[in-house]
């Protein structure tokens, strides 16, 4: 028996992939994280299927209802939001599966910054402007940031920020990053993106945090920093340029 880890995608139940869609069809047991995960999703299940919520659940009883449906021969189908790659708790799972000799399998999902790029319409890496993008968070209650993990680190590099977890703290978030970034750099903070509540707030460092209080976004709001967001005087890629020779275009 498989428990198939699946990357159930931000929010919208059709952001999943094919793979996915089908894992679930077949799957006679779903476990998913119901404070992150759509009901929606749900619909995909076979008409029998046991569903069963993990959102109140420790992780010893979610191994346990695990272990308990590969004694039954049932394979399931275990969901999580965005992608698995990421703040997930994919680690501690496999290594209990691990343990007991229990096959998985990995499917990943659209993740939640790629979700939010597409509702500000905005890539996220432009030619000599930002070609790196840094998915990182704040410490919070469950875990701390290893020191060499710091957000003076990562915004000495002047690269896209995506933070993660930190819409409780943003106004330290700006105060740590507006000495690297300037008053004028632009900010977002995309809120539950391709959800039907989806919020978008635009700004600044200077003007964001007001912006945010005045709007008030919960826990899964992304905040997402850098020059990429505004700039529309970027080189165009030589990729494209009509001078590029490359094995693909064969042109002489």
């Amino acid at each position: 028996m498989t428990v198939h880890f699946i990357g159930a995608g931000p929010g919208a139940a059709d952001l999943i992939t094919v793979r996915g869609r089908d894992l679930i069809a077949r799957c006679p047991v779903c476990l998913y994280a119901g404070s992150l995960v759509p009901e929606a999703l749900l619909t995909h299940c076979p008409p029998a299927a046991e569903i069963v919520d993990t959102a109140p659940m420790s992780l010893d009883e979610i191994i346990a209802r695990i272990v308990k449906a590969t004694d039954e021969g049932k394979d399931i189908a275990r969901l999580h939001s965005g992608d698995l790659s990421i703040w997930s708790a994919l680690g501690e799972q496999l290594r209990r599966l691990d343990q007991l000799g229990i096959a998985y399998s990995i499917t990943p999902g659209v993740p939640s910054f790629a979700a939010a790029a597409a509702v500000l319409g905005r890539e996220l890496t432009l030619p000599e402007v930002a070609q790196s993008v840094v998915l990182t968070r704040t410490s919070g209650r469950a875990s701390s940031m290893p020191e060499t993990e710091q957000l003076e680190t990562f915004a000495a590099t002047k690269a896209t920020l995506a933070i993660h977890l930190s819409i409780h703290s943003i106004e330290d978030v700006t105060r740590r990053l507006l000495p690297f970034y300037g008053t004028d750099c632009p900010a977002a903070v995309v809120y539950r993106a391709s959800w039907p509540d989806e919020q978008v707030i635009r700004g600044t460092l200077g003007s964001i945090v007001d912006r945010v209080s005045a709007a008030r976004p919960e826990r899964t709001a992304l905040i997402i920093v850098g020059e990429a967001l505004g700039r529309d005087d970027f080189r165009e890629s030589a990729l494209y340029s009509v001078d590029y020779q490359r094995r693909f275009r064969g042109r002489a």
